[in-house]
């Protein structure tokens, strides 16, 4: 029987419940506690600024989930420059609070360090922190089948902890990044066409995915 997920396209009401994901999935990280260091507060506070940038993505790029929701790649197609999010420096301060300053830095340290040119930013991999089988593996494969069809180089920011996997599927570490008093992330780098080697997508059979769509010119970006 194959296990493998379904997966899908996040839809407009479900957007809540993945902000969910992503911040169970940063809380127990060193990121996570940087961010948030007080564990009370985290979860919440982590839910609610990530809810901001998943709405963005649902606007400037695209968010693919299993079926069940229990995994998300949020991805932004950053073909231009892109606006922040709507609102957003009163959406922040609402959603971070006290710790508004530490996502302030993380912003800005972020955009210093982004590529200028047009690529495919990973913004976040979320997978449940318990993972044990290979979920994580399946739902980066399924991403690059999409991107690598377009011609375009990828780009996303990893934890140490996960530069292993980001390097088995094309990636390359490029310089760190260092936050203030903090941990040190990597900003990884991947060519157009991901070396031309095309992924197999294991959610769809005898189709080849094509490119995402393009950004709306609408405004509202990491």
């Amino acid at each position: 029987m194959d296990n493998t997920p379904r997966i899908r396209t996040l839809r407009w009401a479900e957007r809540q419940e993945v902000a969910g994901v992503v911040a169970a999935a940063l809380h127990p990280g060193s990121l996570g506690e940087w961010l948030v260091p007080d564990a009370a507060h985290r979860l919440r506070v982590l839910t609610a600024v990530a809810e901001i940038w998943v709405e963005h993505a649902l606007f400037f790029g695209d968010i693919h989930v299993t079926d069940d929701l229990t995994a998300a790649t949020v991805g932004l197609h950053r073909l231009r420059p892109l606006p922040p999010p709507a609102n957003y420096p009163s959406r922040l301060a609402d959603a971070a609070g006290p710790y508004l300053q530490r996502f302030r830095t993380l912003d800005a340290v972020l955009e210093a360090r982004r590529p200028a040119g047009a690529h495919h930013h990973l913004a976040t991999l979320a997978t449940p922190p318990q993972d044990a089988g290979g979920l994580d593996e399946v739902m980066l494969a399924h991403y690059l089948t999409r991107i690598d069809r377009t011609e375009m180089p990828a780009w996303a920011e990893v934890t140490v902890r996960d530069r292993t996997l980001f390097t088995r599927h094309g990636y390359r570490a490029q310089t760190p990044i260092r936050l203030p008093h903090g941990p040190t992330l990597l900003g990884m780098h991947r060519p157009a066409g991901g070396g031309r080697r095309w992924p197999t997508n294991p959610t769809e059979s005898g189709t080849r995915p094509g490119p995402p769509a393009a950004s709306p010119s609408a405004a509202t970006a990491r």
